[in-house]
């Protein structure tokens, strides 16, 4: 029976609400084990705060049971940028996994047919339509990604799992889907906004990860000799001065260099004219930057884990800006619990920004944890991990208090003023985060920014040239 709730005042039917996310998702139906707002669920924890720049750009998933299978999770982060940088990445967000899995789907059935290459590629039919539409596919101007796909860098199939090759050309052909579809879709102009991509899919044992931009994956293991927690960096930071992407850029008539007030960052500019200044070799969108080396063909990378390897950070740059891959796999791995762990990682990035930047106004930081291993292996590794620096004057405990179960409240020894200021400048960051007080006031003086990842949008972008019609420069 119909109830007044489930109209509006207009008479129109009430759009769903995602209640695991908090948020509505167009067209998208409510799927079981899908989280993409702040939260835990048994294998992962993710956590987003908004920086001082403006409107959170960052979104975040983990997708439990991907596929419908029960030993397979997908997991993303996504990093928006320019003016509608956050309506990007959330539309990201919600359509690469269910593209992939749809591709996935396609690229089962047509293996079934016998259709499909060892590699996983389709092989063409002879049939006369398909022939014919495939021709008329063929007579399509070939955009870069397609001509950058087809340049991916084969592996040894021989030391690959089967559902490695099928994944990989299905996530190939999804990031380039996607990115068609953000370039005709009629209210998000994606002209000067995009968004990063780093995503994971762990099937079993079976582990590949895809990126497009600065996000970052790492994964956290275990030394063979010493039990030690090591940290090893499962992506590249895709920016435009790695040799490959600026020799990318430059061949397509595009430029790459950094302002000299932040000679650090290298940034793509237009050929012509000294914007928009992005400061990542690839992009979901910014399709101003599409004809000159920009591009949304992710890198992709498969592992094999094993019974070492414990849990696996997913991050914006917001987190690495100010966070060493060691520093981020110490505290999650010391955090009180696994609900607690993605954001005991982002406050304490927040804290490192105030510290190390005092005059910058921080970024996003988002955080998704995935855990490998069973929560009592877990806490023996985190009752393990032990760093040198902290044998002397250590912060005694780490308690959640009942009221707030997620605030990380800190437990620490009477210092006097002076040994008390001392010890602050040679704290590590986990200390820092511990000692601090959540409820202090902070001030970025004029709120200077320390990286923006894209500085400017083009001339033309303004004035006549409504943000509908920009497509026809293209």
């Amino acid at each position: 029976a119909e109830t007044s709730d489930d109209r509006l005042g207009s008479g129109r039917w009430r759009r769903p609400r995602n209640l695991k996310g908090g948020g509505e998702i167009e067209g998208i139906q409510q799927v079981l084990g899908r989280l993409v707002s702040n939260g835990s669920c048994k294998i992962a924890c993710l956590y987003t705060q908004q920086g001082k720049k403006g409107t959170n750009q960052d979104a975040m998933l983990v997708f439990e049971n991907f596929c419908s299978r029960d030993d397979t999770v997908f997991c993303g982060v996504f990093d928006g940028h320019g003016p509608f940088g956050h309506m990007v990445a959330k539309k990201v967000r919600d359509t690469l996994p269910f593209t992939l899995s749809t591709q996935l789907k396609m690229t089962s059935e047509s293996n079934q047919s016998g259709l499909v290459d060892e590699n996983g590629f389709q092989i063409k039919s002879t049939d006369e339509e398909e022939e014919e539409e495939a021709h008329r596919s063929e007579a399509v101007v070939t955009t870069m990604d397609e001509q950058w796909c087809e340049l991916n860098p084969n592996e040894n199939n021989d030391e690959l799992p089967d559902m490695y090759l099928p994944l990989k050309h299905a996530l190939l052909k999804t990031c380039q889907q996607i990115d068609k579809e953000l370039k005709m879709h009629p209210t998000i102009d994606c002209f000067c906004s995009g968004t990063t991509s780093v995503t994971l899919i762990k099937q079993g044992e079976d582990l590949v990860v895809g990126n497009i931009g600065d996000s970052r994956a790492v994964l956290a293991t275990r030394d063979e000799e010493d039990n030690a927690l090591l940290a090893v960096q499962l992506t590249v930071d895709l920016k435009p001065d790695l040799p490959s992407e600026s020799a990318r850029i430059k061949k397509c008539k595009g430029r790459v260099f950094a302002l000299q007030d932040e000679p650090e960052v290298a940034r793509v500019w237009l050929p012509n004219s000294d914007s928009p200044g992005l400061a990542m070799a690839r992009a979901f969108g910014d399709f101003c930057l599409k004809d000159y080396g920009l591009i949304s063909v992710p890198d992709i990378n498969y592992r094999r884990l094993t019974e070492r390897d414990q849990f696996i950070i997913l991050a914006s740059d917001g987190v690495w800006d100010v966070l060493s891959n060691k520093e981020a796999v110490d505290i999650v791995a010391s955090a009180p619990s696994r609900s607690t762990a993605a954001r005991a990682l982002v406050d304490t990035a927040v804290r490192s920004w105030r510290i190390k930047y005092p005059t910058s106004k921080n970024d996003d930081c988002t955080v998704v944890c995935l855990f490998l291993q069973d929560v009592s292996v877990a806490m023996e590794v985190s009752s393990n991990v032990v760093n040198d620096s902290h044998k002397e004057d250590s912060i005694e405990s780490v308690s959640i208090s009942k009221e707030e179960e997620d605030e990380i409240v800190p437990v620490k020894e009477e210092k006097s003023s002076e040994i008390e200021s001392k010890k602050m400048m040679t704290m590590t960051l986990a200390e820092c985060i511990s000692v601090a007080q959540d409820d202090e006031e902070w001030s970025a003086l004029e709120g200077l920014t320390r990286v923006n990842s894209l500085l400017s949008i083009p001339r033309f972008f303004s004035g006549e040239l409504r943000s509908t019609s920009w497509r026809k420069w293209l």
